[in-house]
């Protein structure tokens, strides 16, 4: 008697690039980039491209879904589908092992947005039908079903950002553990930074090194510099929504309880 079972598990790996997501990303039979977009609601900058890149040794099928993307202050991230506000083109592929589709996307959106609105590009692998298996076999067929997701702002034509921040204090935390790994993370101490940005435009923060001064443990001076390839390990992009708010914490030791100061330079 032939008995076949099929299973589909799928595995998300989100940027942070997002963007958003600390660590590496697991390995995937697809590559998405660039993984983060900046674009603008108007004329050329209203049109950007994503390459989707097949390095399984199959066939890949794929297809793109939008989704609206917001952030709490604790970056908690919530989606709704907005596959409205983009014209995507080809919306769907197949690729040949090695090959490379390029996704054009345009804005579709209003021209006059109000702030910077950020999105997620799910590029989703689609199942392939299995093979039929030889008759009388027992087969178990796993297949592993991987979406990969690019960060994409639209952003209104002259906006800027105006980052500030908020507060800096010491604390001890637990680290998020990266996208797909079983480690559980142990507590660390570091410092917890809140970012404020009256601008309406986003702000990737991670762009800037970041400069820490207060006192140590003793009461004497202390000043940390973090660079941007640290920040990137730490906090991703950094990302601050237009008119909004973050908070983040880096694993910064050696200060006292006293008023941190943070400044930012390139």
């Amino acid at each position: 008697m032939q008995m076949l079972t099929k299973f589909w598990r799928r595995s998300a790996a989100t940027l942070a690039a997002l963007a958003l997501v600390l660590g590496p990303m697991p390995a995937s039979a697809m590559r998405v980039s660039p993984m983060v977009v900046e674009m603008e609601s108007q004329a050329g900058a209203a049109v950007a491209r994503i390459e989707v890149q097949n390095i399984n040794k199959g066939g890949l099928a794929f297809e793109t879904r939008i989704y609206r993307m917001t952030l709490d202050a604790d970056g908690k991230i919530s989606e709704v589908p907005a596959d409205e506000d983009f014209l995507v083109f080809p919306p769907q592929g197949v690729l040949s092992p090695g090959a490379r589709q390029v996704v054009r996307l345009q804005w579709a959106g209003a021209p006059d947005i109000a702030a910077s609105q950020a999105y997620y590009v799910s590029v989703n692998q689609l199942p392939i039908k299995f093979a039929p298996t030889d008759a009388g076999s027992l087969a178990a067929q796993v297949q592993v079903v991987y979406n990969m997701r690019a960060l994409v702002v639209v952003a209104p034509p002259g906006a800027t950002p105006n980052v500030s921040s908020k507060a800096v204090r010491p604390v001890t935390y637990t680290p998020e553990s990266p996208v797909g790994s079983t480690e559980v993370a142990q507590s660390v101490r570091g410092l917890e930074v809140t970012l404020t940005n009256s601008g309406r435009r986003h702000a990737m923060m991670s762009g800037y090194n970041w400069r820490f001064e207060g006192t140590d443990l003793e009461g004497k001076p202390m000043r940390v510099d973090v660079s941007t390839e640290e920040l990137n390990r730490a906090v991703g992009t950094g990302y601050v929504p237009a008119l909004g708010q973050r908070t983040f914490r880096i694993p910064v030791l050696g200060f006292s309880d006293q008023p941190v100061r943070l400044t930012f330079f390139q």
